[in-house]
């Protein structure tokens, strides 16, 4: 039998993760996967702005690398999805603890009826996804898959 030394704030600390586990599901959608419990306890963190000639969204996606990431818009909704693979370990190393997460993620997003999919265009730097989602006034919709660059 193991001891485990009781931590109050570490189980308060898992308790509101799988609290918040709970809201932070995408919308049931027809076109959206199914995901399991374990696949939606990591969500990019996404931030969208917008100016004159686009809206533009950033997502944060640390250690992930641009193959692993997929960028796909369909039926106007901007599709991010990928998967976050765990490092090599070292036998002269002990892991303690992991509070990175590790796996699949997948992020949607409903498109204004203003945008361009056509001329959408990703770039990844530094961990942080760009997509460029140009204005137009005609929008045309369709299945198209974003090339990262």
């Amino acid at each position: 039998m193991n001891l485990t030394r009781w931590a109050p704030l570490r189980d308060m600390d898992d308790f509101f993760a799988d609290y918040r586990s709970l809201f932070n599901r995408p919308a049931a959608a027809g076109n959206l996967p199914q995901m399991t419990d374990s696949e939606l306890r990591w969500r990019p963190v996404a931030d969208i702005s917008e100016n004159d000639k686009e809206f533009v969204v950033k997502a944060e996606l640390p250690e992930v690398r641009r193959e692993d990431v997929s960028v796909t818009v369909e039926d106007g909704v901007l599709k991010i999805e990928g998967t976050r693979k765990y490092g090599k370990e070292s036998k002269d190393e002990k892991q303690h603890r992991t509070e990175s997460f590790y796996g699949s993620f997948f992020r949607a997003f409903s498109l204004p009826d203003n945008v361009d999919d056509r001329a959408i265009r990703a770039e990844c730097k530094d961990g942080i996804l760009k997509v460029h989602l140009p204005k137009t006034e005609n929008r045309q919709s369709g299945a198209k898959k974003i090339d990262i660059k």
